[in-house]
């Protein structure tokens, strides 16, 4: 049963870590860009697609692996709808997160010069996606059988 407990903490904290991280960096990145300060506003999104967004990655990527392995020692079927249904919003959530990587990409090598508005609220859309997406994911394991 440690074992058990052990893993649900290793795949609990990687979910919490990622929500907030999104969350963070959403408000980090629309407050930098309201300033109005080009060089802060390009630092930030340096240090998000350079440091944060693979980091975030790759604690998302871990969340099906930590999860495969609680749901199999536990014994559930796989087929379970609200595993599913979080695995299909995990597909959506890593697509929407590549669009947000492109765009932030795009964003930054316009360097000094502002962003259009399309481009900003494209950015905005998949910023706030992505943070749906993942309340979906944390709503459906939370409502999975104890």
């Amino acid at each position: 049963m440690e074992n058990y407990q052990l893993l649900k903490i290793a795949h609990s904290l990687p979910a919490i870590l990622v929500f907030v991280g999104v969350l963070v960096h959403v408000l980090m990145l629309w407050k930098a860009a309201r300033s109005g300060d080009a060089v802060v506003l390009q630092r930030k999104l340096r240090r998000t697609r350079m440091i944060s967004l693979p980091l975030l990655g790759v604690l998302a990527l871990t969340l099906p692996v930590t999860g495969w392995c609680l749901v199999n020692g536990v014994g559930w079927p796989l087929g379970q709808l609200w595993l599913l249904l979080s695995s299909g919003l995990y597909v959506l959530l890593m697509l929407v997160g590549l669009l947000l990587a492109g765009r932030l990409s795009a964003w930054q090598a316009l360097g000094a010069t502002p962003a259009p508005v399309r481009l900003l609220r494209f950015t905005a859309v998949y910023g706030a996606l992505l943070v749906l997406l993942l309340l979906a994911i944390l709503g459906l394991m939370g409502a999975k059988p104890a």
